[in-house]
């Protein structure tokens, strides 16, 4: 089973409030003709950020929005699409209510989170209920880069480095701070999912650990109970239509094949056979190259 953990949809409402998205980004019987073509079976629809609620009004209404309309292409299309909702941050009270309603009432089976939110990162408080629900009920969490206001914005806003360096390092620090607040040690079972390889923290896995043993030794860092990289293994990345086997090779080295996920960051990235191809020229079983291409999505939704 071929199962793409990284596609995107957006309905109108988003996409004419937003900038940068296009009519293409709401074309779903364009993806789905892609989707035959490619042979993928499921895909995961997740939500890729955007500054819409800045026209809308609210983060609210934008989750409201989505979630609704993401519910009807999962209604039509219950075999081919794996729903991950948006959460009202912006109404922390909310949150959890809003996540039994997409779970219980519109079919959806994921939480889509971006990397942090006006500088408040996945570490704040107002998550741990939803990693607790999370963790009972075995509900995976996508997350996406930041795009509005990602790390060092405020110092650099350029159109080409914001979105090759701030998305990058902002999903990076997101994943640090998890590790630095426990909640990677704390809720053990919950599966995140973050996009773009994880943004740096492949290829910062020697120095997470070199310098917090270094750091440990002398009492200036707290006792995590075990090296960055532990936990780090326990998350989860996928490869967003990456084709660099370098980034590959750096993802097998600390995560392993079962913790890698096949992504094509539709409809960003267009050509879906070169990403497939990336995986399978990988010197790597047939059974690890099945398991990223589709075996452990099935496995984390039970399908």
């Amino acid at each position: 089973m071929l199962i793409d953990s990284h596609s995107h949809w957006l309905s109108h409402e988003i996409i004419s409030n937003a900038h940068f998205f296009h009519k293409g980004w709401g074309d779903i019987e364009t993806q789905l003709k892609m989707m035959d073509e490619a042979g993928i079976d499921k895909a995961v629809l997740s939500y890729p950020t955007s500054d819409a609620h800045l026209k809308l009004g609210s983060i609210s209404q934008v989750t409201h929005i989505y979630n609704d309309n993401v519910g009807q292409i999962l209604k039509r299309y219950p075999k081919r699409f794996i729903g991950a909702a948006v959460l009202p941050v912006d109404n922390s009270i909310d949150m959890l209510d809003e996540l039994r309603r997409v779970i219980n009432d519109l079919g959806f089976k994921a939480v889509s989170l971006a990397s942090s939110y006006n500088g408040i990162y996945l570490d704040d408080k107002m998550f741990l209920p939803i990693y607790k629900e999370a963790q009972e009920k075995g509900i995976p969490l996508f997350v996406h880069s930041q795009i509005v206001n990602p790390i060092g914005f405020e110092r650099v806003k350029d159109p080409l480095l914001t979105p090759v360096v701030e998305y990058v390092f902002d999903t990076t620090i997101s994943i640090g701070k998890l590790l630095m607040s426990d909640i990677l040690r704390q809720y053990p079972k919950v599966n995140f999912v973050f996009a773009h390889f994880g943004g740096a923290v492949c290829y910062l896995k020697q120095r997470f650990d070199a310098t917090y043993q270094m750091l440990r030794s002398i009492n200036f860092v707290k006792d995590l109970q075990g090296n960055p990289s532990d936990y780090f293994k326990n998350i989860y990345v996928d490869t967003s239509g990456d084709t660099t086997k370098a980034n590959f090779l750096l993802a097998l080295e600390l995560m392993g094949p079962r913790h890698i996920l096949w992504g094509s960051d539709w409809p960003a990235k267009k050509d879906i056979a070169a990403g497939i191809r990336a995986v399978n020229d990988l010197d790597i079983s047939a059974e690890d190259k099945q398991n990223i291409l589709g075996g452990n999505l099935a496995k984390m939704f039970a399908l």
